[in-house]
């Protein structure tokens, strides 16, 4: 490295022809040269804080530090640019690039012809036969460019930017003008051998490249061949009038690819890009002036006719025809700034067109695809480059047409196509997705409007698609787009509003889709909203639950026998009242203002007893952020932590009874009425279950803010996982399934409530303090377990704890971890129904298994976690359960030999049954496992 800094150093300071740098000039380049091409040898952590990119840098420059060396570098890199070896071709082209710059013209000159032989040569290495046809290459070159390729572009593109005499042989070139000769010589794209479709690839994108590289090589380019195109596809000029025609019986469509049209397309997008590759469009004028812009305006009319006809090509092989007549049209589309060579008028025939394939056609097909694509590509051109007067065009033909497909009944298209279509078009710009919002909203009130009148399901089910579109499209772009959130409040306003001036629905839901998909939305647009705008929603949220048929907020008393009478199941109407006023809560800030939040409670504590979800995580997120507000503000003004907890533990059937703590603080204990109801002393099993799985998002609400209630609240549901309760009554195994399930609830990432998104109030390590609190007593209990029902509800219970902590917390536990994991395996492997939890609980053991933390432990327990394992490779009811096991058996392979050995047998007969079964991807653990103890 230092020998090239210091040829680099001289030529520096010695530029005089006469110096001594000029004179020994040979004698310098041998010691440089003698490393090209730089073969790299030193290995990783040898010491050296060099790499090879340094290194080949550090030559380049010594190569091309001055011209004194161009009689002996430019034949070197020539020579070397034939070379078998890829990264000697790679090193050649970029030096070669950088020689032409240094060197200058006079001294390259000379090395012209040998230069373009060199690299058509590259280009045709470097250049694979298939051509993609889909949708991902509309955009680009439409084949795969490696590092040769790129290299050759940019030395071409050096050249002829340096010196336009160099296009000359380009352009007067025999295996180019030949492919012009022979481009109408096959009927059919797939007839075309592998030869032919390799030159048209390879000289349209050589003309394409040239012709990017200046206005005038793009003139030259042009004038060469841009007429010869045209007459292969048919046009031609009346020599009476001037008027371009297609040839009579000119049939385009068999004449596509190789007639001509992908190198049409090649070199309208080269003349695209160089308008595009100046700062500022508008920056270009003149180019109109220039002859390749005049050609194109000519022939514009024309060829747009001509994509058009390959885009509705019928032929057998019409797959290559609509790929180009799209990628066409796209390309005419994508001119930018005044200078465009295609008129306003042709502009909006070219969104005519493909905006006719996307709502003329009932199923999605290539085409469809292929013209939504080109249009999401126009509009994202337009709000790029800030064309006012193409972005009007756009909105009246493309946006406009669309979004008023989304809000008819009568449309004849499938709706999740018109949904597709339309937030992929309006997803380009701020205007149209405006636009698009201001649409959705009518679509929904109308289609809503229409099933509470006219019992239209399919007009719901219309406004479940719509919903799930705005949430999916839209709402992730928020940040990005000014203005958004302000049009997503106004639509979360507006549903509220309809459903108010709904009535009383005349026909019952059939499915819960509607309800989810507004739950969803109505969610997601709150906690993207600003606070004062998440303020302006509940407001209106509170306006609509208050003047509901909901049960009056405050005069629901938390007695037996008001639960008893709350057993009629809600209206529909009062139903998604209730799940979307759950989903504001759920979703609001801890600054938010929540009126009358002591009576909300009441509402969201009996809805949960009737067996509503959403009740029970708003409650967990009522508890989770009051009194949280930054700066002293609080969720709201009229209720304390305290005071909620009061509300939701401490009310029984004769009044209140209140524990507490010597600080005071409020508990929840077994006396109160939400614990008895958990642990089966009132009401129906269904009441049981439903305060159980509510007791759970309270508690996780309190969980996660590190509050000490929810220790009372595990207590409580430990109870639950005992075959009796504290009266000796049995509990029902669904109430104990309920439980174990809770700690899945309590410690598990949530993605409807309580997350980040939603501005949970978060801890740090809040699930490693409830691991060490209840990890213990569950041991325990499972040590003292009466039945096997509830042993194996501990196990649940536990596995949910366990899988769901800091894999720190798991490694630096690992002694005391591995009999319960494995005791739990054990125990889970026996039902169907805990699959899932089984499998969260082994790759637990998986993580200890890989981590050099947990080998000793691992070591002292080889034989039981072998045997554990063997029996899970044949575990028949899920396949990841099989295939996690026989990796973990290689795994061990990484304990002592002396650990492992004594159970070779035993492993390698259970994975010879694996070798047989059913799932592809367990044969293949099979076999690497086995090869893997055969090696042991």
């Amino acid at each position: 490295m230092v020998a090239f800094h210091i040829v680099e150093l001289l030529a520096q300071l010695f530029p005089s022809p006469s110096g001594p740098v000029a004179s020994a000039a040979s004698d310098l380049f041998e010691i440089v040269s003698c490393y090209f091409p730089l073969h790299f040898t030193h290995t990783k952590g040898g010491g050296a804080n060099i790499s090879r990119d340094n290194l080949s840098r550090g030559l380049l420059l010594a190569f091309s530090s001055t011209p004194f060396f161009e009689p002996y570098a430019i034949p070197l890199l020539l020579e070397k640019l034939s070379s078998s070896l890829p990264v000697a071709k790679v090193d050649s082209l970029k030096c070669l690039k950088d020689c032409a710059i240094k060197y200058g013209v006079n001294r390259m000159k000379k090395h012209y012809k040998s230069l373009w032989s060199a690299l058509k040569d590259a280009f045709y290495s470097s250049t694979g036969t298939h051509l993609s046809f889909g949708i991902e290459s509309l955009t680009t070159a439409g084949f795969e460019m490696d590092e040769i390729h790129r290299e050759a572009v940019n030395l071409l593109q050096t050249l002829v930017k340096e010196d336009i005499s160099f296009l000359g042989l380009v352009v007067d070139d025999l295996s180019v003008n030949s492919v012009f000769n022979s481009i109408s010589r096959y009927s059919q794209y797939k007839e075309m051998p592998d030869t032919s479709k390799l030159e048209v690839l390879v000289i349209s994108q050589i003309l394409s490249v040239s012709a990017k590289a200046s206005v005038e090589s793009c003139n030259i380019i042009f004038q060469t061949f841009f007429f010869r195109l045209m007459n292969s596809l048919g046009i031609v000029e009346k020599p009476s009038t001037g008027d371009l025609v297609h040839k009579e019986n000119s049939t385009v469509s068999i004449r596509l690819y190789h007639g001509g049209l992908h190198l049409c397309i090649e070199l309208l997008t080269a003349s695209k890009d160089l308008i595009l590759s100046s700062e500022e469009c508008s920056s270009a004028p003149s180019c109109a002036q220039e002859s390749w812009c005049s050609m194109v305006n000519r022939f514009s009319v024309s060829l747009i006719e001509v994509f058009t006809s390959a885009v509705r090509s019928l032929n057998d092989d019409c797959g290559a025809d609509v790929y180009l007549g799209v990628k066409g049209l796209l390309t005419m589309g994508m001119f930018c700034g005044g200078s465009s060579p295609v008129s306003r008028s042709e502009f909006e025939k070219i969104l005519t067109t493909l905006t006719s394939i996307i709502t003329a056609k009932s199923v999605k097909t290539v085409v469809w695809e292929l013209a939504l694509k080109a249009l999401v590509c126009i509009g994202s051109f337009i709000n790029r480059y800030h064309e006012s007067d193409k972005a009007m065009s756009y909105m009246g033909i493309v946006v406009e047409n669309l979004v008023s497909l989304a809000c008819s009944s009568h449309c004849g298209l499938p709706y999740p196509m018109i949904l597709e279509a339309t937030s992929e078009v309006c997803s380009t710009g701020p205007k149209y997705m405006e636009k698009m919002v201001q649409g959705f909203e009518e679509a929904f009130r109308s289609s809503l409007s229409d099933f509470y009148v006219n019992g239209n399901f399919k007009s719901i089910e219309n406004c479940s698609q719509l919903l799930e579109c705005l949430t999916n499209k839209l709402l992730p772009r928020v940040a990005e787009i000014d203005g958004l959130e302000k049009i997503l409040v106004h639509f979360a306003t507006s549903m509220w509003n309809q459903i108010e001036s709904s009535g009383v629905f005349s026909y019952d839901f059939s499915s819960r889709e509607f309800v989810e998909a507004a739950m969803k939305t109505m969610g997601q647009i709150v906690g993207v909203a600003l606070v004062d705008s998440q303020n302006s929603i509940i407001q209106k949220a509170y306006n609509v639950v208050s003047s509901s048929t909901l049960p009056a907020m405050e005069s629901i008393p938390l007695t037996f026998d008001a639960f008893e009478g709350l057993q009629n199941d809600l209206s529909t109407r009062d139903e998604l009242i209730l799940s979307l006023f759950a989903s504001v809560i759920i979703a609001a800030s801890p600054v938010a203002s929540i009126p009358d939040v002591k009576s909300l409670i009441h509402l969201f504590l009996v809805s949960l007893l009737k067996g509503y979800i959403p009740a029970a995580q708003a409650l967990g997120s009522i508890v989770n952020k009051l009194g949280s507000g930054s700066g002293g503000t609080n969720i709201s003004s009229d209720c304390s932590l305290e005071e909620a907890c009061d509300i939701i533990f401490h009310e029984t059937l004769s009044g209140k009874i209140i524990s507490s703590d010597d600080s005071g603080n409020i508990l929840c204990g077994s006396e109160t009425v939400l614990s008895k109801i958990c642990l089966g002393f009132y009401g129906s099993l269904d009441l049981q279950t439903s305060a159980i799985t509510g007791l759970a998002w309270i508690g996780k609400g309190l969980l996660m803010r590190g509050d000490r209630r929810v220790n009372e609240i595990a207590l409580v549901l430990m109870e639950c996982l005992k075959s009796t309760n504290c009266s000796g009554n049995a509990l029902h195994p669904s109430a104990m399934r309920h439980a174990a399930d809770a700690f899945c609830i309590l410690m598990s990432d949530s993605e409807v409530c309580l997350n980040r998104k939603f501005h949970a109030v978060i801890r740090p390590l809040y699930k490693q303090r409830f691991f060490s609190l209840t990890a213990p007593i569950l041991e325990s209990l499972i040590m003292n377990s009466q039945t096997p029902l509830s042993r194996t509800m501990l196990h649940v219970a536990l596995a949910h704890v366990i899988s769901n902590v800091p894999v720190t917390v798991i490694l630096d536990n690992t002694k005391k971890l591995h009999p319960m994991i494995l005791e739990g395996l054990s125990v889970l492997s026996v039902d169907s129904v805990d699959k899932e939890t089984l499998f969260s609980l082994l790759l637990v053991l998986s993580g200890t298994l890989t981590d050099i933390k947990g080998h000793q432990s691992a070591s002292d327990n080889a034989h039981i976690i072998i045997e554990c394992l063997v029996k899970l490779a044949s575990y028949p009811h899920l396949m990841v359960v099989r295939e996690t096991a026989i990796q973990c058996l290689v795994a061990l392979l990484e304990l002592p030999h002396g650990r492992i050995y004594p159970f070779r047998r035993q492993v390698l007969q259970a994975i010879t049954k694996a070798l047989d079964d059913p799932k592809r991807r367990v044969r293949e653990e099979a076999v690497r496992c086995r090869q893997a103890w055969l090696a042991r």
